[in-house]
């Protein structure tokens, strides 16, 4: 074929740097930490529901046509202090499941404190469960930003 046009084709590929999304270190959530995360974060949830509830129907109950006062002003307070506290588990939650430092220390915060608590109860195996929370998030820390 003397006189064949030969028709060249070349191909264009982009890249997107998505590193100042929440995808840049997707591929590199480690399972325990991934698994924390979610646990913690049902956690979170049932507490901030328990709180709801207190603040909501803990308050007081209609009776016929009076109204009986369950837990009255300390309903109130320990739903939203039950509120305040699980919005704040739910925030550490997603701050493991996104890999931020902050959420990393303030989790091993609360395991340090949770361990004092177990030492002096004298529960060995719950002490033996957080040293080795600790011990396992402290080897993953280089993961978290």
């Amino acid at each position: 074929m003397a006189g064949a046009n030969l028709v060249a084709m070349t191909t264009t590929t982009t890249t997107t740097n998505i590193s100042g999304s929440g995808y840049a270190n997707i591929g590199n959530l480690p399972l325990g930490v991934a698994i924390l995360a979610l646990l913690i974060g049902i956690f979170g949830f049932f507490v901030l529901v328990g709180g709801l509830v207190l603040l909501v129907f803990g308050t007081s109950l209609v009776v016929g046509s009076g109204s009986l006062s369950v837990f009255g002003t300390g309903g109130t307070i320990a739903g939203l202090i039950l509120v305040l506290i699980g919005a704040v588990i739910l925030a550490v939650a997603s701050g493991l499941w996104d890999q931020e430092l902050w959420a990393l220390a303030l989790a091993v915060i609360v395991l340090l404190f949770y361990g004092a608590v177990e030492l002096v109860a004298q529960s060995w195996v719950a002490l033996l469960v957080v040293a080795a929370l600790l011990v396992y998030l402290v080897a993953v820390s280089n993961h978290f930003d």
